[in-house]
Order: structure tokens, then sequence, then C-alpha cells
């Protein structure tokens, strides 16, 4: 059973849906543009890894520590948001990408894998604070409108998924050093996309010590079956997309292919990880969030198959695609579930729990997709054979997780 506030009349919740509809579109664009940084870091993260460290097994190591920093700055950020409101941690996240990139142009410059390194652990304050966009666009949003909410915003990723490998491709050879050129964009990017969220208009923080509802705990929070659910499949389906998308560079070049074949594989994939959302939240109020998140897990054995299915360009884009679709459908599933069952009060506590388990795992998915990618056999065929492999064991644990969610709904 949701664990929720009374929901107000149907004229607030009108006047509620149109500040966040007003909200969802800034965060669209704000999405569009400093999202685009996003693709181009996991387009070129691994080469460049791969580019100034000696150890091969170390080129997915950059986007293992962007994932590390988002992991730390999560809960951060949410304690931030929850004392502060939300503009100050959409700001903090802006700087990090900021210095993140020129920490990454400086490494780059000077050929230290050490500076580029702390420069990857900057970028993740912005990654994190990119993940509470969608908790933002629910702020003001009734409870109807919240995983329409959900959806729109993130399928302002379509637009970054355009714009990123474009840029790249732009980018990425304009100087003589490699991907220079793309890491100087990114800055532009954080500056002129921070402007957006002067445009916001989101409630006043609440504090708790003024808040009259109930607030759990944390062990309680992460012990209510219907959040321990939605953390399980949030980690999973963030950390399998990680774990393919970061190697699928390597794997695309490592098997004959080119650089711009390898971009346009990923802008694939990016499309097809924010295309759904236009629906998505449409397909949860109609058909119930379990099932969405079922059918996204489904997708997601779909890509392990195609990926094992041969290494034939043809391959590539349906694993990438089947794999954004199953990332949308688990993700945006698992951020209803979990925003339907905590109240006001509890927000910056369980979000922030939630985003730091989920970057946790991320990390180590990205550190694993390195690993299995270039030291798991002798080609890189082998290290993609293993990489999809890794895949199902995850996958069957968000399913039984959703199965005995199910089971204990039907006999409660």
């Amino acid at each position: 059973m949701s664990y929720h506030e009374p929901i107000a009349s149907q004229v607030t919740d009108s006047i509620n849906d149109k500040t966040a509809l007003r909200n969802v579109l800034v965060l669209i664009i704000a999405g569009a543009s400093l999202g685009s940084q996003m693709p181009m870091l996991f387009i070129l993260g691994g080469l460049a890894g791969q580019y100034l460290s000696s150890n091969p097994c170390l080129a997915t190591l950059p986007i293992s520590l962007i994932v590390l920093g988002s992991m730390v700055a999560a809960p951060i950020l949410s304690e931030i948001m929850q004392k502060y409101g939300r503009k100050i941690g959409f700001f903090i996240g802006a700087m990090g990408g900021t210095l993140g990139a020129a920490l990454g142009s400086a490494g780059l410059f000077f050929g230290s894998f050490a500076i580029f390194l702390i420069g990857s652990l900057f970028t993740g304050i912005y990654m994190a604070a990119q993940g509470f966009y969608r908790f933002a666009a629910i702020d003001t949003a009734s409870r109807d409108f919240k995983p329409k909410a959900i959806s729109y915003v993130l399928a302002g990723g379509i637009i970054a998924a355009i714009i990123g490998p474009q840029l790249v491709k732009l980018t990425s050879q304009q100087f003589a050093i490699p991907f220079l050129g793309t890491y100087l964009t990114i800055i532009f990017l954080n500056i002129f996309g921070s402007l957006s969220f002067f445009m916001l208009d989101l409630p006043a923080p609440q504090r708790e010590k003024n808040d009259l509802t109930i607030t759990r705990s944390r062990s309680k929070l992460i012990k209510t079956p219907q959040i321990a659910v939605a953390i399980i499949c949030a980690i999973v389906g963030y950390s399998l997309m990680n774990l393919m998308m970061t190697s699928t560079p390597l794997a695309v070049i490592g098997c004959g292919f080119t650089e711009s074949q390898a971009a346009d594989i990923v802008s694939a994939h990016v499309l097809a990880m924010f295309l759904p959302s236009f629906f998505t939240g449409h397909l949860i109020v109609k058909f119930g969030v379990q099932k969405i998140i079922s059918v996204g897990l489904l997708m997601l054995i779909f890509a392990s198959f195609s990926g094992l299915n041969g290494i034939t360009i043809f391959n590539f884009y349906f694993a990438l695609i089947f794999l954004g679709i199953g990332w949308n459908f688990t993700y945006v599933g698992a951020t209803t579930m979990l925003s339907d069952n905590h109240n006001s009060s509890e927000r910056g506590r369980i979000q922030g729990i939630n985003d730091f388990l989920v970057f946790g795992s991320v990390t180590l998915a990205s550190l694993a997709s390195g690993g299995l990618m270039n030291c798991s056999g002798t080609s890189p065929v082998d290290g993609w054979f293993s990489v999809n492999l890794a895949m199902l064991p995850l996958i069957l644990l968000a399913g039984t997780a959703i199965y005995w969610l199910r089971v204990k709904t039907k006999r409660a």
C-alpha cells in the first residue's frame, strides 16, 4: 500500500500541475543543455582513459570515478536541497561539472591520468545533481501527474542524446591532443545550462521541525517492502545500463568499427533510454508500476541476448537499444514506486539513500565493465561476451524482488 500525504483538492492539483508543467519544461531545457555532457563523457571516458593510462584494465576508471563522485555527492546534495532548496543543489552540480571538465582538460593537456581522474570525481557532483531533476519535477505535482512528470523530464534526454554525440564528432579531434576540444566544450555547457535554473518555480524547503507528518527512520524506510524493491530495481537497471554502455565504445572499436560508429551506437542507445519517456508515465498509470518494471527487466534480457548473439554492427545496435528501453522502464518505474511511498519530510532522507546506493552499485558496475572488457579473455570479443553474461544474474535478482512484492501485495 502506498505511503503518501493526503491528496489535495482537484483545484489545488490543477494549480500544482500547471506549476509542475512549467518546472518540467525548465528541467527539460536543463537536461538538454547540461545533460549533453553525459553521453559525451561516456563515449570518450573509456577512450581517454585508454589514451592516458598504460594499463588497459584501467581504461574505464574515469567513468567509474564519475559514478563514485555521484555516489558520495548524492546524499550530501539531497540534504542540502532538503534544507536550502533544489536550486542551490542544482547550481552546485553545475559548478562541479565545470570544475570536472576543466580538470579533465588539464589532464589531457599535461598527459596526466591522475589529474584527469580527479576531474572525473568532480564531474560526479553534476551527475548526482542531474539525478534529482526527476524528483524536482514531482515536488509540485499531483499524485496522478507524478509518473508523467518523471517521464517528461527524462524525455528531455532525447535532445541530449542527439546533441552530445554530434558534439563529440565535431570537437574530439579539433586539437592535436585527442578529446581536449570535447572537454573544453563541456565547460561551456555547464555554464550556459545552469542559467535555466533561475526559471524554476519550486516550493520553499520544508524543515523537519515544522513538519507535522510522520517521519520514519532510515532503517524503517529501507525495510518498507515497496521502497526496498524500488531501490533494488533502480540499482539493477542503472548498473546494467552502465555496465554495458561503458564497455560499448571499447567493444565496437575493438571489433574493427570506427569511433564515429561507436558514437552513433551510443546515440541510438541514449535515444532509446529517453524516447519511451513520452509514454512510460501513462503506461504506469494504466497498467501499474510493477508490470512496467517487469517489462523493463525483459528488455534487459533481450539486450544481453543480442550482445551474446554476435558482434555485427546490428548486434551492437539492437543490444544498446534494448538496453536503453529496459533502463527507462525500470528506472522510471522504480522512481515512481519510491516517490509513492514516502512523504515530504522523508524526501531528503530516502532520496539521498536511494541515489547513494544506486550510484555506489553503478560505480562497481563501471569498474567491472573495464575489467570484463579488457581483462577477461584474449580478445575484445571475449570481453564483450563476458559483459553480456554478467547481466543475467542481476536481472534474475530484480525479477525475484518484483515477484516477491507482487505475491506479498496480493496476500495483503
